[in-house]
Order: C-alpha cells, then structure tokens, then sequence
C-alpha cells in the first residue's frame, strides 16, 4: 500500500529543498533514489512511474549536502522546458536559478547564465558545444541527469559529456535514466561503459512496491485489408524496384530482385558499391545512382502500404518537384519519368475513398470517446504527412490536433518550442481530445494519461513501442491499439517488433537480477527513506563511535560519493600541484605544452560535424573557442587560418559547388598571411574522374598564386596532431596572439588600431600594443623615426628598420 499520514491521505516526502507537500512518498522512488544518490546509476523504470521524481531527490540531496549545480539533459527542447517546469515547482529554489539551455539561448548568454545557476537544464548539443567552446566549466557540477539516456551509444552528445564530467568535476554523480535503456545485454552494458555507470537499479510494473500504481494496457491487433485500388499502386512500383535490382544483380551486388528486399541486404549492397567507387570503377557510380532510386521507390511502397493513399501521393509531388529543381539526381529524374510510376502517381491522385486504416481510426476513436465516455486519444504514426492528413480527416469528427516536430520541410511546416508547449498544456487541460502525433511525443514528453494509444503502424523497434505504450495505463486500464495492413511491411514489422520486445523483457529480467545481487550488498532501503522523509541524513558510525565511513579515493572517478545509502560525508579533497619548469624557449621545434596559459584554437561551429574540435578541447593544454567563422575553420594565430577539406570536399570544390576552393583560400589569404590547406583523406588522385593533373594543378595555383601552404593528412587523427603542433608553434615559440580576422568580425577601435599596426612588416600583437602605448596613435606609429621606434619595448634595430621600410617605401604596384 502507498504510504498516508494520520489523516489517510497520501504522506508526502519531506526535504529542506522541496516544496510541502508536493512529492507523494512512494517506496521504490525512494529506493532508486538512496543508490542513485550514492552511486553512479543507471535508473530503468517504465514510462509514467516517475524517473523525473527519482533524479529530483537525488539533486536535492546532492545540492543540500554538497552544494555546486545540477546539470539535467533531455534529448528535445520540449523535454528539457517540461523538466524545468517540474523542478521550478517542486523545488524551494528561486526560479531564475533553475535555468533552460538550448540552441535558442545565444552562446555569450548561456556563459553568463551558467555562472549564476544551480540547476541548468539542456540539450546536449548545446552543453557539448559550450565545453568544447570552452563557454563553461563542469569542474563544480555535483549531479548530472542524462534523461532518456539510452541514446548514449555511437556518437551522441551524452558521450562527450560524459567523458568531461568525469575527468572535470571535482564530486561527479551521474544518474541515467530510460523506461528501455536498450535491445540486448550488449546494448545496456555499452550505455553505462560510456555514461560511466557503475550500478543499475531496475523496477519493474511486477514489483509490489510499483504495481499499486499501475494498471493492466491491453494490446490489440488489428489487421486491415487493403483495396485493390492501393495495391494496384504498390505492384506498380514493385515491378519498377525488381527491375532495377536485376541492374544492380548484373553489377554483382544484388543477390536477388525481389521488392521487399531487408534494410540489412540494401546497406551490403550500397557498402559494396562504395567499395567500387573507391576502386574508381564507372559501375560504381552506375550502381549508386540505381541504389539511390531504389530506396526512393521503396519508401513510395512503404508509404502506400503502411500509411495512405495521401501520404505516398504528398512524396510523390515532392519527388517531382525535386526532379525539376536544378542539380537534380539522376535518381530523382529516372524515378518520376519511368512510365509504371508515372502511372502510380496517377491512381494516387484519382484515389477518392476513404483509406481503410483512416476508417478503422474514426471507428476506435467514436467507440473510445463516444460510447465509452473517454477523454483523450493519443495517435502516433511514423509519417508527418499521415499526421498532417489524417488530423484533416479526424477533425471532422473530433476536436484533434497535430504535434509534429521543429524542422521545416517542402510542403510542411514543422512546429515552434512555443507551439508544441501551447498543444501539450491544451491537451492536458482537456481542450481537445485527440493528439495526432509522430515520434516527437514518444521520449519521456509529459503527455497526460489517455483512454486509447493507437499506433498507426506497428514500429519495429522495442525502445519506441514501450515508450509508446507507457502513454497509458497509468492511473486507470488503458488500451493500446495497432493498426496492421495484412501482406504488407506492416505485417513484418508486428513480427519483428514482437521479437524485439520479448528480447527487451527478457534482458531486463537479466539485469533486475543482477541488479538485486548488488542490492543485496547495500543497507535497508529505509535509511534512504531517512535520507527523505525529514530532511535528517543518517549515517553508519563505525564500531569504536568515530566518523561514518567513506569512500576517500575511487577508481572510477566517484570522489565524494559514499560507499553505501546513507553515508554522506562529502568532504572535498584539496588539490596541490606543482609548477614545472617552461619548456626552454630557445627550441625552435615544438616541444609539448609548457604549464601556464593554454594554447588557444579557434574553431568554426560548422566544424563540430566532425571530431577534431571535441578531441583538441580534451587536452589540458589547449583552450578551444567556437565561433562561426567568416574565413577558414581554424584559426592558430594571428596569421595563420587554416581551412580543412577531405579528399572528396577538395575535389568537389574543384569541379562546382557553391563556393569553390580558390575562393575559401583567397579569402584567407586576404586576412591572413599564412593561409593552410589541409587535405584529408586517402585518394586524392582517385576521387570522381577528375584527370590527376587538374588535381596537381589545382594545388600548384593554391601554394603558387595564393601564397598557401598545401598540408596531407592521413585523417582526423593527424589533423588534430598537427594543428596542436601548428598552435603550439605559433604562440608559444613565436609568442603569437589568436586573432580573428574576417570581413564581417565586429572590432573596437583599440582592436582595429591594433590589427593595423600589427600587420606592419608582420610585428605581431604584442610589439603592436607597446608601440601604440609608446606613440598614442596609429599616426605617431607611421611618422616615428627608426631612433624613436626603438624606445618602445620590444622593438629593436631589425625591427626598427622594418617598419620604416613598409612605411617609408615608395608603392609600385
């Protein structure tokens, strides 16, 4: 039973941090709570239970007892608002301390908001860029939240920071949570290697402590036929793919034609193709073309089958115009001018009967809030143009509403942070009944609790469909309908996605019992209830009556966390260092960093596509700035810039694109004197069927006529190597500023003044700035004789003589 007061009422959960009586004190809440607040912890409870609630004890623990900030990240904007909300109101912290990071908020501001928040909610995107900008600091950050944290695999966002945290706080504790933190053993494990978990705590709706607050979702299926007239389309189509694929059969790289070939067979295919690219043979780019249209026609079928008649019709009118645009693929005009699609698209703009799976959905939702006396109706599908339709068709009917997500595309406006917030409070307040969604709605978004979740379509992965599923059957019995289209792709993914389910439980079953093992070695679960319950923090006192005990030093990065729930001596071990003597600057090679002022590198935020930016601000000694750069992607100094291309960009830019290579490079050269190409990559006499001599040619015009140093780089790797090396020389062996240049670079007139003097005879920042203290102006600088020039510091007899002669010399064109 939930715990009550004296009264009967639900108790609430006490805390010098938390609002009165807001929190109803739930058991395993306050279980999860007491680990997570003392380990590392990935946190798995469905979808509804409250994980949000579990992350907020742990932060007001950690703030009360350890002080720094609290940094929670969501993967969407309307997350992150919808946590800030719930902690502004559950937490006796003023507001203006608990604030909200995203790509909205401009960068200077963040920096300046950063320094006086306790609480900062983001997108990781924008806290990665900001460490990797050097914007802000972790180093006092006491709990981070990584929300829906099984995106943390490959290279999303939450890995990078993950990696800063550790290495930066000085008191890290991370919590992860997910109602489905991944498909297999394999998946969780790769979660928490990279979040830096050390313990996982797994409720399930069996548990006795949650089971009183959930209630049975029944899930139905329910196969729809097909009209003729629909499937006439999908064969038509059909019939265009197999003939394609007996191209690409021919080529080598198909193994069979039929039409539904797996996603897992096309990607074999396109790697193969590429393979052959890569080996400069024509049929690679033959093949590539045909694979590129078979996908298009693919997603056609998969539209026509799953979605509507509408859906694969709006595609179509996009594909056309793509057709038409300029620098249209062959694809794209293949596609649209073959004769069995063209006739597809026909029967698609003459169909004028109702889809059955728009029929069956008016069906559910009348049963639902007409003869059932429900609310609310959520329906999810995985097409935007089936979202944008079938809110048309429904509202007919019912007071429905669409909630897609930000981006813009033809034909379709995506939704602002403003907007989709207004949707959500709407259907919430029960303004309207039915919410139309596509996948925005999906990840842990506070939809309200609803009578009916329809699916659409089936979706073929596990992680999606229980965060689905969790859209009910909160507080009363829900139901979960999905809509399957018989012999289709519908069909296919019910088997896939019922497999990847039963895979999920069964891992998660795995995972609770090593989690209960563990569980085992921790005390009573009521001390965390202590912990919570009035505001007291209970320890264990060892046997002779001295302090509590705890972890002084752990492996894993954990300073200051206790070794077990209820030990909270989170005392902050002090720092010594000592200074090593300066690299010897007489050394004209580059020698590694000498301990003092960092090395400075500025880089473009375009740049953050690839991984240079993040693993140059890894290393202590570089400080990196993210700006968007006028000229280049990379500034070193106050003379050299340097613009990065891979093999294949360079010989792009050689042959079209909007901005070819000489003009990148001329425009560093007209701001920088020392402009670098760095080439990147293998090949470079192998890309496209560009002659080799046009490539060597291009480069003798790049180092010859623009005065740029042409550098090869093997990769990434080596790019970062060598613009550390590049930095180092320039400001800590030439004793060079950074400085960015740029027609659009706004400056103050004492920078202006100094950027002039500066590019006399290339004197630098630093002898700029003494002769400006020494003379006043940028005038007495020019009209100084060699003897005066000397009296400023810094400038000796060559440089003296220098000066006069730029100044003094007559110009001759």
């Amino acid at each position: 039973m939930a715990a009550t007061d004296e009264d009967g009422e639900p108790a609430s959960i006490d805390h010098p941090l938390l609002e009165p009586d807001f929190l109803e004190r739930r058991l395993y809440q306050l279980k999860l709570a007491g680990t997570a607040a003392n380990h590392h912890t990935l946190v798995c409870l469905p979808t509804g239970l409250g994980k949000t609630t579990v992350s907020l004890l742990v932060t007001a623990r950690r703030l009360e007892e350890v002080g720094g900030k609290s940094l929670m990240l969501a993967p969407t904007k309307p997350l992150v608002q919808q946590h800030a909300d719930f902690y502004r109101e559950a937490l006796q912290i003023p507001d203006e301390e608990i604030v909200v990071f995203t790509g909205d908020v401009s960068p200077d501001d963040r920096a300046e908001m950063w320094e006086s928040a306790t609480i900062v909610m983001a997108t990781p995107q924008v806290i990665e860029n900001d460490l990797v900008g050097s914007r802000i600091s972790l180093a006092d950050v006491t709990h981070v939240t990584f929300d829906e944290c099984h995106r943390a695999t490959g290279d999303y966002a939450y890995n990078y920071i993950a990696e800063r945290y550790h290495a930066d706080a000085k008191r890290p504790l991370v919590t992860g949570m997910s109602a489905s933190p991944g498909g297999d053993e394999e998946a969780i494990l790769e979660v928490c290697e990279n979040l830096g978990i050390d313990e996982v705590e797994v409720m399930t709706e069996e548990d006795a402590d949650v089971d009183e607050f959930t209630h049975e979702t029944d899930v139905e299926w329910e196969r729809i036929d097909l009209p003729e007239a629909v499937l006439e389309i999908r064969d038509a189509l059909n019939e265009v793919i197999t003939e394609r694929l007996e191209k690409l059969k021919e080529l080598g790289v198909a193994s069979s034609t039929q039409p539904d070939q797996s996603q897992k067979d096309l990607n074999r295919m396109r790697a193969e193709l590429q393979e052959l690219i890569n080996n400069d043979q024509s049929e690679g780019f033959e093949g590539m073309s045909i694979h590129a249209e078979v996908m298009k026609l693919r997603q056609a079928v998969t539209l026509v089958e799953t979605q509507s008649v509408e859906a694969v019709r709006r595609y179509f009118d996009r594909q056309r115009n793509q057709a038409r645009s300029s620098g249209a693929s062959k694809a794209s005009q293949r596609m649209v001018s073959d004769p069995r699609v063209r006739e597809a698209m026909r029967k698609a703009e003459s169909f004028d009967e109702i889809h059955p799976k728009y029929r069956k959905t008016r069906m559910l939702l009348a049963e639902t809030l007409g003869l059932e006396g429900g609310e609310r109706v959520i329906v999810f599908t995985e097409s935007r143009d089936t979202a944008e339709a079938l809110t048309d068709f429904l509202s007919d009917s019912f007071d429905a509403k669409r909630f897609v997500g930000q981006g813009d595309r033809e034909g379709s406006d995506g939704m602002t942070q403003t907007e989709q917030q207004d949707v959500l409070d709407e259907f919430r307040a029960g303004e309207f009944e039915v919410l139309v969604s596509t996948s925005v709605a999906e990840e842990g978004l506070d939809v309200p609790e609803v009578d009916l979740v329809l699916f659409y379509e089936p979706v073929p992965t596990a992680i999606r469909s229980i965060q689905r599923k969790g859209r009910t059957g909160r507080q009363s019995e829900g139901r979960v309908v999905v809509l399957m289209a018989e012999d289709t792709r519908d069909e296919a993914y019910f088997w896939i996605s019922r497999r990847r389910e039963k895979e999920m439980e069964s891992e998660l079953r795995d995972l609770k019992g090593m989690a209960d093992e563990l569980a085992e070695e921790l005390d009573d679960s009521q001390q965390s209830l202590a912990d919570f319950g009035d505001g007291e923090r209970t320890a264990k006192v060892n046997d002779d009556g001295g302090d509590p005990d705890v972890v002084g030093d752990s492996s894993n990065g954990s300073e200051g966390v206790t070794d077990r729930p209820g030990l909270q001596d989170f005392a902050a071990d002090a720092a010594g260092s000592s200074d090593d003597d300066p690299a010897d600057d007489e050394v004209e090679t580059h020698e590694p960093h000498a301990e003092g002022e960092a090395v400075e590198i500025v880089a473009d935020q375009r740049e953050m596509d690839a991984n240079i930016a993040r693993d140059l601000s890894r290393r202590e000694e570089i400080e990196v700035q993210l700006e968007t750069l006028d000229v280049g992607d990379y500034v070193l100094s106050d003379r050299v810039v340097v613009e990065r291309k891979s093999v294949a960009d360079f010989v792009d830019s050689l042959v079209g694109g909007d901005r070819s290579v000489f003009e990148q490079v001329g425009a560093m050269a007209r701001h920088y004197s020392r402009p670098i190409v760095i080439v990147e990559g293998e090949g470079l006499y192998e890309q496209r069927n560009v002659n080799p001599n046009a490539i060597r040619g291009a480069l003798s015009s790049l180092a010859v006529d623009f005065g740029a140093s042409v550098l090869r780089t093997g990769g990434e790797d080596e790019t970062t190597e060598l613009l550390d090396v590049i930095a180092g020389r320039e400001q800590e062996v030439s004793d060079r500023e950074v400085s960015v240049h740029g027609e659009k670079q706004s400056k103050t007139l004492s920078e202006q003044q100094e950027y002039v003097v500066a590019s006399i005879a290339e004197i630098g920042p630093v002898t700029a700035r003494s002769l400006l203290e020494e003379f006043g102006t940028v005038e007495g600088v020019m009209i100084a004789t060699e003897d005066e020039l000397q009296d400023a510091d810094g400038v000796g007899q060559v440089t003296a003589e220098r000066i006069r002669e730029v100044v003094g010399s007559d110009y001759t064109g």
